[in-house]
């Protein structure tokens, strides 16, 4: 009888106890973390960020409920050599005094396959409160037998809350690099392996 109730109460505990959720690392060889800011007042540059890494983790709905990235400051590539040394110097991103760009989620709210999210970022040292909007893209085993899971998320920042003040003004009016940073995520993971 106290067998049985022991092994009635371990079921009970086993069916109440939440699901470990799945982390997953990201894979670079299928993520772009990107940018866009105003130039010149009449168009906008794009860029990327070449080196990071991260994770996140996806309960047993599949739902997105943690992330964080440590991303190298010296990879940006706009694909002009000397655009990029200027934004690793001083007047930018200062890569010599801080390597890393990071984000960690706070907290989010979903709604189906999209959810907002609100995060933590930090550049040259500077940590200030992020929005994203996102969308869960699915879940699929690839040819191998790994796990893949995908996701986007866009959101906009103020470069100038983060130390990034340089500008020059134009004779027309205007300056050379706008102040809203536009983000732009889209992110494959692979699921780590029970050891």
């Amino acid at each position: 009888m106290k067998q049985r109730f022991i092994g009635a109460m371990i079921a009970v505990m086993a069916i109440a106890a939440p699901a470990k959720a799945a982390t997953f690392d990201v894979d670079p060889s299928h993520t772009s973390i990107g940018f866009s800011v105003k130039h010149m007042v009449i168009s906008n540059v794009k860029g990327t960020f070449e080196k990071y890494t991260g994770t996140f983790e996806l309960d047993a709905k599949d739902t997105l409920t943690a992330a964080s990235a440590e991303i190298d400051a010296a990879s940006i590539n706009t694909r002009d050599a000397k655009r990029d040394e200027h934004l690793r110097s001083a007047d930018f991103f200062d890569v010599t005094k801080f390597p890393k760009i990071t984000f960690k989620i706070k907290s989010m709210k979903i709604h189906q396959i999209h959810y907002m999210v609100e995060g933590e970022l930090t550049i040259r040292g500077v940590t200030k409160p992020v929005s994203l909007m996102g969308e869960m893209l699915g879940k699929v085993k690839d040819p191998w037998g790994n796990t893949r899971a995908g996701f986007t998320a866009t959101g906009k920042i103020n470069r100038k809350d983060f130390g990034l003040n340089w500008n020059k003004t134009l004779d027309a009016g205007g300056v050379v690099v706008g102040d809203d940073v536009t983000l732009q995520l889209e992110v494959e993971g692979i699921e780590r392996k029970a050891k």
